[in-house]
């Protein structure tokens, strides 16, 4: 259950998407919304089975992995207060591959499936913010295919904990290392060499789960292209107000 006063510190506006509707479109779907408790681990939805929400998260993490047969993981995207879990909807069909998990718990604005499509289909300024979002989520799961094809643990690591602050708003994340090589599809003790060569470089502090960035911009540097790529898009796509 959530409090009150829970609900009064996380304003809609704390999320990216619905800050940039015109007043009038939120207005309306304020009344659908339910303020919801994130949790950690907490599974939103699983493959293959129907959307019947979406949820604008005002903080934590959501992560969007694909499950392959012999039980492992791979992530292919994050969401956060950037963003929508549940956006394959609007593309015409009612299930998805992705599973939603949450990664870093926090609170979001959960909202009926068909409420959206309704509003997605009646309010241009909707559509075209939702399309573009879209299209931003698109470039972040390709970008990380490229990623996990091309560059090493090391670099994947940076780009996932670039990727994950930004949405937290934070220079901490607490994320065992065995949760990290599930979100990232490779073996744990890569995780562990590639955490142990940022903190020597004196990128990371580490420990008991709990990572502290300590140089920002050399972290930057030490990525990949790839975090670049989804920063520049996303920030050109996102957010825009539409009046």
């Amino acid at each position: 259950m959530v409090s009150r006063s829970e609900a009064r510190a996380h304003s809609p506006l704390g999320n990216h998407l619905l800050a940039a509707l015109p007043a009038a479109d939120l207005m309306r779907l304020l009344p659908d919304m339910e303020f919801v408790a994130l949790s950690l681990g907490e599974v939103l939805y699983e493959s293959g089975t129907q959307l019947h929400h979406v949820y604008f998260p005002v903080s934590g993490v959501v992560s969007l992995l694909i499950l392959m047969e012999d039980g492992g993981t791979a992530e292919i995207a994050v969401v956060g207060n950037d963003g929508c879990v549940g956006i394959a909807l609007l593309l015409g069909g009612q299930t998805t591959l992705d599973r939603a998990v949450v990664q870093i718990a926090g609170y979001s604005y959960r909202l009926p499936a068909e409420r959206l499509l309704h509003e997605f289909k009646r309010a241009k300024a909707v559509q075209l913010l939702l399309l573009r979002y879209v299209q931003a989520l698109m470039t972040q799961t390709a970008q990380t295919a490229v990623c996990n094809r091309h560059h090493t643990v090391e670099q994947q690591l940076c780009r996932w904990l670039l990727l994950t602050l930004d949405r937290v708003r934070s220079s901490d994340v607490v994320m065992t290392q065995e949760l990290i090589s599930n979100m990232l599809g490779v073996r744990r003790s890569g995780i562990t060499q590639a955490a142990r060569n940022l903190q020597q470089a004196g990128l990371i502090s580490y420990e008991r789960g709990h990572i502290t960035v300590v140089d920002r911009a050399k972290l930057e540097a030490h990525a990949c292209e790839c975090y670049a790529v989804v920063k520049r898009e996303t920030d050109r796509l996102l957010p825009v107000t539409l009046e």
